[in-house]
């Protein structure tokens, strides 16, 4: 998955992993634990909608209120990542992950830090090791993660084989086979690329993503024809997308 993507997919697992907290039956503030649970949720929330000022103020209640909880530490550190105060979230992150050591999920998180700031090479043993952590049920998520720590450093050698691992896990896995094809593109590739792409429509629904992977490899393959059928389709299925964007502003490649 894309690594500026991942603070999202991060929410979405926080959120489902503090659910049973916020909805134990017990109120508010009865105890830090369980206050500092409602504030997380609120802080997420808040986060998903973009009022980073509230959301700071409800995972510095939790903070107060539990920080010997690695939740309350990894939540802190997606919040101050998102208001770009990265020593409030390096600090954070590394409590979590210290905390939270034996939980595949926080160190999944962690090493996705590790690789948005730069430390591919500590990003990458530490996805290996969710991968093979037999308490993580999803291996093909830290491999896809690793892949893409690694292609941000122009490694699609590692890229390729870890997409391809994944791949191995769970045949079709969406975001495998789109990192897959934008290796291929990558490689100037646009034959491997297009297979991919039409691998992934027979599947999945289509997206602005895989769409745009199939506008690119018909131009590598120089099918201008076939390249604007799915130039077309993002215009038209996804007009309000990044890729309709890029296109709209004359960048095709």
């Amino acid at each position: 998955m894309k690594i500026n993507g991942w603070v999202a997919a991060m929410t979405a697992i926080l959120v489902s992993v503090l659910c049973a907290c916020t909805h134990s039956g017990l109120a508010p503030g009865k105890t830090g634990a369980q206050a500092a649970a409602t504030n997380i949720q609120l802080a997420i929330e808040y986060m998903k909608l973009g009022k980073l000022s509230s959301s700071r103020e409800f995972i510095e209640r939790a903070l107060s209120q539990d920080p010997a909880n690695a939740n309350v530490q990894l939540t802190a550190g997606l919040v101050y990542e998102r208001l770009g105060e990265m020593p409030k979230a390096e600090k954070a992150y590394a409590s979590a992950a210290r905390l939270g050591v034996r939980d595949p999920n926080i160190q999944n998180n962690y090493a996705g830090f590790l690789c948005r700031t730069g430390k591919t090479t500590a990003g990458e043993k530490l996805f290996l090791e969710v991968a093979r952590n037999p308490l993580y049920q999803t291996p093909e998520v830290a491999l896809v993660n690793a892949g893409v720590c690694v292609r941000s450093t122009g490694n699609v050698v590692d890229a390729d084989r870890y997409f391809s691992r994944a791949l191995a896990i769970r045949p079709n896995m969406p975001e495998a086979l789109l990192q897959l094809g934008n290796v291929a593109i990558d490689r100037g590739d646009g034959a491997s690329a297009l297979d991919i792409v039409q691998r992934y429509l027979a599947v999945h629904p289509p997206t602005p993503e895989v769409l745009w992977l199939g506008f690119r490899a018909q131009r590598k393959l120089g099918d201008a024809t076939a390249a604007a059928g799915f130039a077309r389709r993002v215009q038209t299925e996804f007009p309000n997308s990044e890729q309709a964007q890029l296109m709209r502003s004359g960048v095709d490649r």
